[in-house]
This record gives C-alpha cells, structure tokens and sequence, in this order.
C-alpha cells in the first residue's frame, strides 16, 4: 500500500534532479520529504544546502568586516569641555496684580445729589468732578456767615480782613470814649488836691471827685476787656464764614488722585449723608504685583531684589524691582507675602489678573550648565557622547534647569570633562576633535 505524499506549497524554491521536485524551504522535507526521493536527488539537495550555507557565511563575514572597519574609522567631532557657568539663582513665585490704590470716595457734607459726572470705566485726574450736591443751602450759609462777621468787626471800628493781631484795641470807639471820660476824671481829681492844700474845697467834694475817678477807670478796663470779647468773637465768625465756603465747596465731590473709576454708588435725586461713598476709585498706574514664596524661601527674597513678572497675554515678562515684603508669615499657608510696582502708563494692565514671577535672589551664582545640542533623549533616558582617552562614550546625565539654549547639569559630569557638542552625530568609537572650547554663554 502505498504512502501519499505531502502537498507542498509552490511558493518554495523547487530544484529538479532527473523526475523529482525538491522544495528547499519547507520544514516538512525533513519529515516526509526525503523519504520519497531518489538516492540521486538527495544528494543533489546536499548539495545545494551545502552552497547556500557558503554563501550565507560569506555574506555575513563581508557585512562584519565592512562594519567593522567604519567603527574603526575616526569620527571628526567638534568638543568641547565642561565648565561652571553664569547662572543666576531664582525663586519661583504666583500672584495676581491689585491696584496700587483703591479708595470709596465719600461725601463730606450731607445733601441731595445733582449730578453725577462719570460712570464705571471712565478715566479721571486729580481734581476732576465726580458728584455734584445741590449747593443753593450752603451759598446761603456763607452769606450768612459774612454777615455775622461784618457785625462782629463793626463794633470795634474793624473790617471783615483786618488781621486780629492788627486790630489795636485803643483805638476801638468804646474804647476811646471811655478813655476820654477816665482822662476828664483824672484831671478833675488833680485839681481837686491843688483846692485841698489851699483849703478851698471840703473833704466830701474830695471823696465825690475821687469816686469818680474809680468809676472811670473800671469802666475803661470794662471797655478793654468788651473789645478783647469782639476780637474773639470776630474769630469765630471767620471760622464760621471758613466752615461755610469748606462746605459749599464740598458740594462738589471730587477725584482724590489719577485712576479709573470701579464702581459708581449714587445716582441724580438720591440723598447722601456726610461719609457716604459715591464712587470706587482706583489708581492703574502703577500696579502692584503682589506675590507670595513658601516658607522654605521666605529668608531669600529681599527688598530691592529684580523680579521678572510673567503675564498671560504678555509677549515678554516685565521688570520690575521687590519694593515691599511683609514682615511676618501667613499663619495658613505658611508663605511671605511681597509686592513689587508694575507701570502701567496705558492701562492695558488689569487688575486682578493672574501672574507668575521669578525672583532673582543671587545674581552671581554659577552651575554645571552645556549646550542643549550636546544632550540626546533615547528611552526616555538624557545622556551626553563623553569623550575619553579619545573614544566617545554614551554617559547618562541628570538635567535640571533650562534657559536659553543650556541646560543645567545635575548629576553625571564633572567639570573639566570633554564631550561632544552635537549630540546628533555622536557614536561610539575613537574621534578626532577639530575644535576644543570651554562651554561659555548659559547667561
């Protein structure tokens, strides 16, 4: 009985030997293949194996040895050694911007509004009217006032401007008419002694004559010190007339200092008691960055230290300098709290808005930085090509900060050591340097 034979594919290599069909590259030859061939045919597939294992080898000795000889070649690189550079030392921080001022501009007398001259977003200067009070009450207090003070500088001869402390109280007219009677008595009293030495005069007219006198005398102190009454009394009135014009000119409430108004309080008709606010004004120009660092760098930040202020829509961050820095912590959140003042001449700036800042607390500081060109990233893993004894060499690095084309090197070079500095073209093997440098430039 006879055995069937396997069916094979016809995508195999076929070798023909007189009838038979051999497949070279079908594993199962080796089981049931061989046994139906000829003695003939076996021997012509030894054969061909035994060629295709040559060639095979050949080819695999050429490839070696053309491998071989490129790793062999030096590679020309450029290099260049390891050095600390410039690297100044900064404090991350976040914040926000709040305005350098913000004040509820209140009234300072009580009244009825007017008018209101500005709204939300209107853009005021110092001395600007912002509310207006019905004034006709206070205009009539100041006539008023004027004159009770015209009354007052009437009684002693004086006028409304005379300074007090020119004001001769003598020459007032209740003055000098007492002065005339108290002169009539004293003469008549000296003559009254002359009459007595000569006996011409009895002792009762003398006791009238000299009552006389002491009546004229105190009534001139009375006039003196009547005239002290109405200089005091024409202070007051000025004072009074002072108050009055204060309060008419209060009557219209103005803007403290440049900025932009927040919010508006009143409206025209509404009735406003003395310290009621009417408008929230706040002062853009300059912004306060107001920032905060953590209580591990809370000793490094001091006043007068740069600050680099990073603002969401700002191409470029602003410069600034730390101007004021609490003297305590917070208690909750354990970090410091410091401002730094932002110009802001166009009022694009807002307050409230969110930004980020970089403390420079050691300008001088240096670290271990290279090129940003002589680190490549495989697997997730940075390394530099170093070169030693003159052959490169993969060496894994630590990578910290990075600014400006360098990055800083954390762990993995010394200073002094040579490497590559394009990374790209690093493999390892001998090479040859056709330029050596110092790295310089990670400011």
């Amino acid at each position: 009985m006879s055995r069937s034979r396997p069916t094979l594919p016809a995508s195999s290599l076929r070798l023909a030997t007189g009838t038979a069909i051999v497949r070279l590259h079908d594993p199962r030859i080796l089981l049931h293949g061989l046994r139906g061939l000829t003695i003939c045919s076996r021997l012509a597939l030894a054969g061909c194996a035994v060629l295709g294992l040559v060639g095979c080898a050949s080819h695999a000795a050429s490839s070696s040895s053309t491998t071989a000889q490129t790793e062999s070649e030096p590679l020309a690189v450029d290099v260049l050694t390891v050095s600390p550079q410039p690297w100044q030392t900064t404090v991350r921080s976040q914040g926000s911007l709040i305005a350098d001022e913000v004040v509820q501009v209140g009234a300072k007398v009580a009244g009825r509004v007017a008018s209101v001259a500005v709204d939300v977003g209107d853009y005021v200067h110092q001395g600007d009217v912002l509310v207006r009070l019905e004034d006709e009450e206070f205009r009539l207090l100041v006539a008023q006032a004027e004159a009770q003070l015209a009354q007052a500088c009437a009684a002693i001869g004086a006028t409304p401007h005379t300074p007090l402390d020119q004001i001769d109280k003598t020459q007032s007219p209740p003055v000098r008419q007492e002065l005339a009677v108290l002169r009539e008595a004293q003469a008549n009293h000296a003559r009254a002694l002359q009459l007595q030495q000569q006996k011409a005069i009895t002792a009762a007219e003398i006791e009238t004559i000299q009552a006389a006198l002491a009546v004229a005398e105190a009534r001139y102190a009375s006039a003196l010190n009547a005239v002290e009454e109405k200089l005091a009394l024409i202070g007051v009135r000025r004072a009074e007339l002072a108050i009055a014009k204060e309060n008419l000119e209060h009557a219209a409430i103005l803007a403290p200092f440049d900025g932009l108004i927040q919010a508006r309080q009143v409206a025209p008709g509404a009735f406003v008691r003395a310290g009621d606010a009417v408008a929230t004004l706040v002062r853009t120009d300059p912004l306060r960055y107001r920032g905060v660092v953590s209580e591990r760098q809370a000793l490094r930040v001091q006043t007068g230290q740069q600050v680099f202020v990073y603002i969401e829509g700002e191409p470029q961050p602003m410069g600034a300098r730390i101007s004021r820095v609490s003297p305590a912590l917070d208690e909750a959140s354990r970090t410091l709290a410091f401002e730094a003042d932002l110009p802001n001449p166009q009022g694009r700036l807002r307050t409230g808005l969110f930004a980020e800042a970089e403390v420079i607390v050691d300008a001088h500081a240096q670290t271990l930085a290279v090129p940003a060109s002589a680190i490549i990233e495989f697997a997730g893993v940075e390394k530099v090509w170093l070169v030693k004894d003159g052959h490169a060499v993969d060496q894994p690095v630590q990578a910290g900060r990075r600014q400006s084309g360098w990055v800083e090197i954390v762990q993995g070079l010394s200073s002094g050591d040579t490497i590559l500095r394009q990374a790209a073209v690093g493999r390892k093997g001998p090479v040859v340097a056709r330029r050596q440098e110092t790295a310089v430039g990670a400011e």
